[in-house]
Parts: structure tokens; sequence; C-alpha cells
């Protein structure tokens, strides 16, 4: 059922292709205080949050209104930014759809942005029946459906921050050098973190191992992680264990109640604990970017399957990674990991504890 629907909607994305080509002769709008700009970003949390840095620079630099369109799985990484945009809910199905674009020309944006690096089918349908009279995107294989795109930045040479950043150029502007994830911690969430600090006395150098990626594909395995957490007791450290609620089983043969574990169905509550932290283990999932965002030093693992592009390593954070080009970890053994993550995890801990005295 689910191959005939993506049959059908290629299909539909192909006459959309052929016969919606808005006029590309306007120039760039001269954006103010009564601009409407709706920014769209549906899939993961990953994904939003390798967005933020672009609302961010265009609400500090353009004086306008902006709201952001999500999806049920990311819409909630957006209430935690410091743009503080209105967020409206994409609803998936056909009903959902037609929903989605009457709230999208009901609130009669001015500008409409595809921030998505890639072509989706989807966003495609959403921008070519919105009403909004400019069109912004990547240049990419949709474009006609564009009224002004910019070009797409190699992706084997640039981080998925800096492609999505060079929209900017369409609001006239220059797009920054460096820009972070954009992610604030609320009160409420920040006193979770250290709730549970204060509760399990962890008073010296922090080392999380986040063992959750989203797949088992990505689980690194029971006895590498408990390698790890071995390695890490050689050091005056306290060690705990970042869990998805659905690990929790896993992470406890991991800890076999030597470490604190850390979890929360809440993504912010979540996320609390990462800023506590000195130092992060963890394999390539969106917790990467929350650790750039509070410039906490990490080390990787990520798969790089069938692809050229540059894996999404931190923006701002000092990192390090070992790269396997296979499909999951199942051969990744901790022996490969080791030499760097040792080279690398003195650094950042004799730095910071020499520091400290």
């Amino acid at each position: 059922m689910k191959e005939i629907e993506i049959f059908f909607k290629n299909v539909f994305l192909k006459l959309l292709l052929l016969f919606n080509r808005p006029s590309r002769k306007r120039a760039l709008p001269v954006i103010d205080k009564n601009t409407k700009v709706l920014f769209i970003r549906l899939n993961r949390i990953g994904d939003a949050l390798v967005t933020t840095p672009l609302l961010k620079f265009i609400k500090d630099n353009c004086n306008c209104s902006i709201g952001v369109l999500a999806g049920r799985k990311n819409f909630f990484v957006f209430k935690n930014t410091s743009s503080n945009s209105p967020i409206l809910l994409f609803h998936k199905g056909l009903s959902g759809f037609i929903k989605t674009v009457s709230i999208i020309n009901k609130n009669k944006y001015d500008i409409i942005v595809d921030t998505h690096d890639d072509v989706s089918a989807t966003v495609s349908f959403l921008i070519a029946l919105s009403k909004a009279p400019y069109k912004f995107g990547l240049k990419k294989d949709n474009e006609t459906i564009f009224t002004h795109t910019v070009s797409k930045l190699n992706p084997s040479e640039n981080h998925v921050i800096n492609r999505i950043i060079e929209l900017s150029r369409l609001f006239s502007l220059s797009p920054p050098e460096k820009a972070n994830i954009d992610f604030v911690l609320r009160k409420e969430a920040a006193d979770y973190a250290h709730r549970f600090i204060e509760e399990n006395k962890l008073k010296r150098f922090k080392v999380g191992i986040n063992i959750s990626a989203g797949s088992d594909a990505r689980f690194w395995g029971t006895e590498r992680f408990k390698n790890l957490a071995s390695f890490f007791e050689q050091y005056n450290v306290d060690v705990i264990i970042l869990t998805a609620v659905n690990d929790i089983e896993k992470a406890n043969d991991i800890a076999i109640n030597k470490y604190p574990l850390f979890f929360n169905e809440n993504f912010e509550k979540f996320c609390s604990l990462i800023p506590e932290l000195d130092f992060l283990f963890t394999p390539d999932t969106s917790i990467v970017h929350i650790a750039s965002a509070f410039n906490v030093p990490m080390f990787g693992i990520y798969v790089k399957y069938n692809t050229e592009d540059l894996i999404w390593y931190p923006a701002a954070s000092e990192y390090e990674t070992v790269i396997t080009t296979e499909p999951n970890f199942d051969n990744l053994e901790f022996e490969q990991v080791f030499p760097k993550l040792k080279t690398f995890f003195e650094k950042i801990y004799y730095e910071k504890t020499n520091s400290r005295l």
C-alpha cells in the first residue's frame, strides 16, 4: 500500500513541476515589520535542530514575523528556540494535508520557505498550493515551484547547517561563517537535571554515555558500552548512562547498578543533562546537536553508508569521531574506537580538571 502511495505521489509531483511555474521576474521582496514568513521543516528532531540557526539569523537581522510549519515528530524542538516562533502542526493524510494548506493560506504569509536539503513531495505540494507571493528554496529538482532560489552548497564539502543557512541570501543577508544550534532550556527542565545531579551526588567530572540512537542498527552493543564505561572509570569521573525510555532494559544491562541512568520521554527534559556534562559519548543522533548548542565536547560514532555527504558533526563543540562505512555498528569494535577516544578524552579531561585546580 505504501509503495502505491509513493508511486502516485511521485507522478503528481512530476506533473506539478511541469505545470506549476510561478513568475521569477520579480525582485526579492522588501522585508519589514509587516512581512510574514513561514519556514517549513518536517521529518525528524535532528532536521528541526539544524534549521534553528537559520531561524535565529533571520529573526535577529530582519524585522519580520516568523512562523514554522513542523511535523508531529519534531514540532516540540521549535518551542525551545530563542526566536519563539508560532508553530503550525502539519497533519498527515489527505484531509490533514487539505487542512494544512487552508491554514497556511488563511494566515496570508508573504513568504514561504522550504528549508529541506532534499526534495520532499509533500513540501513541494504545500508550497505549490500556497498563495504566498514569494516562495523560497534551495536550487534542486523541484526548483520550478519557487519564485526565488539560491544555489545548494556541495553536501560532500559543506555542513548541513551551512547549506540551509544559504537561504538567508534570499533575505538580502550574507550567511555567517559560523552558526550554531539555537536551543534554550526552560527553568523546569534545567531544574530536573539539577535534581538528578544532587540526588546521585555527582560532583566530579561528568561523562555522559548516550546509548540510544533511534534504531537497533545504531545500537553499539552491550559489551562495547560496558568496556567504554570501564575505560572512563580509570579517571576521576562520574559516569552517567543516558537512554531513551525504550532502551531502559539495555541500559540496565550496561549499568549493572554501577552507574545512574538518565532518561525522560520529554525531549527537553532528556536534553537538560547535556549542558551539565563535561564530556559526551554518543552515536549519531539529535543529541549531537544539543551538545553543540551548549558547547559540550563530544566523541561520536557514525554510520556513513552509501553516501558522500558530510556527517552531521556538532557545529560548535570540540569533537572527534569514528566512522563506519557499513550500514550499522555490528563490526565496529571497541578496540577500533579506543585509540582516538583515549587521545581526545584525555585532552579534554586534563584541560578541564587542570583549569579547576
